[in-house]
């Protein structure tokens, strides 16, 4: 006699000849060769050491404990259908929403067509997007609370996936009367390094690009730290001093003559951005479609 556990499929067959009234005419209903019904059932009495089966030349019926077996067979069966239906369900419910987790410059500037397409090829999900510098999205997709994250950042943790999906440029910005809007040499490395400049937060990916850019000059105090490229396009544009933004962010400004994008050598300010999700998981069906968006719209 064993403790394991009866195999569900056995439970189908023993409860089907009950409703049948043969063993042949059960294992046709479960689709079983008789042969294989016949072991499987003979199996399962040896293991519990109960005979189910009277068998004899004109075929095989159940016993008085195999009656009792069969009811308390079916109420099994039920609670395993009724546990099937509630993971379909909760499966179907996880696939039709979809939280997104993206740094600023991805979320203003790229990720709002990226969820268009989406929508049009799943016009029945439901997104959520959750808008963070890039430290809090590796959080977000690393406790699980968004299925995915885009971010500028650089540096991705060791413990998240990752797949680039564009690049991106870092560019200098002044106001029209900034002294730099009149030069007419590039600006050097160490000249940005000496200057103070208005800066985003610690932990957005343009800061952490612009940190490892310089992390080999003595730098100078920031005059503003602000926590969005609007404020920090905004505080530019009146005077407040340069910024290194996304060209992303400052495009249309520098276009329409707000700001002035000033040449810069020996820096390296071009930038991945990636796509990141966990790696105990397998991706999420929308998400993994949303990354493809990604990639055929900016292609890295």
């Amino acid at each position: 006699m064993t403790d394991r556990w009866p195999d569900l499929a056995v439970l189908e067959l023993l409860v089907a000849v009950s409703e049948n009234g043969s063993l042949s005419a059960g294992a046709r209903a479960v689709g079983m060769a008789q042969p294989n019904a016949s072991r499987a059932l003979a199996a399962w009495e040896k293991s519990l050491g109960v005979r189910l089966l009277e068998r004899s030349p004109r075929g095989s019926r159940l016993t008085a404990d195999g009656d009792v077996v069969v009811d308390w067979a079916s109420a099994v069966l039920g609670a395993a259908r009724e546990l099937h239906t509630a993971i379909a369900a909760l499966r179907r419910d996880q696939n039709s929403h979809l939280t997104v987790a993206a740094s600023l410059t991805v979320a203003e500037y790229l990720i709002p067509l990226w969820l268009t397409r989406l929508r049009r090829e799943h016009p029945s999900l439901d997104v959520a997007l959750l808008v963070h510098n890039s430290t809090e999205v590796f959080d977000l997709v690393a406790s699980g609370r968004a299925a995915v994250g885009f971010v500028e950042s650089p540096g991705v943790p060791h413990s998240l996936r990752r797949s680039a999906v564009s690049h991106d440029r870092l560019v200098v910005v002044v106001s029209p009367g900034h002294p730099w809007a009149r030069r007419r040499r590039p600006l050097g490395a160490s000249e940005l390094a000496d200057t103070p400049l208005v800066v985003r937060e610690p932990g957005s990916g343009t800061r952490t690009t612009l940190d490892e850019a310089l992390a080999g000059y003595r730098r100078a105090e920031p005059i503003l730290e602000l926590s969005s490229n609007a404020a920090v396009r905004v505080a530019v544009a009146s005077g407040a001093g340069p910024a290194v933004l996304s060209e992303l962010a400052v495009g249309a400004a520098v276009r329409s003559g707000e700001l002035v994008a000033v040449p810069v050598f020996g820096l390296e300010l071009v930038r991945t951005l990636h796509a990141v999700w966990t790696d105990a998981a397998s991706l999420h069906p929308a998400a993994a479609n949303l990354v493809a968006i990604a990639r055929s719209s900016n292609g890295p």
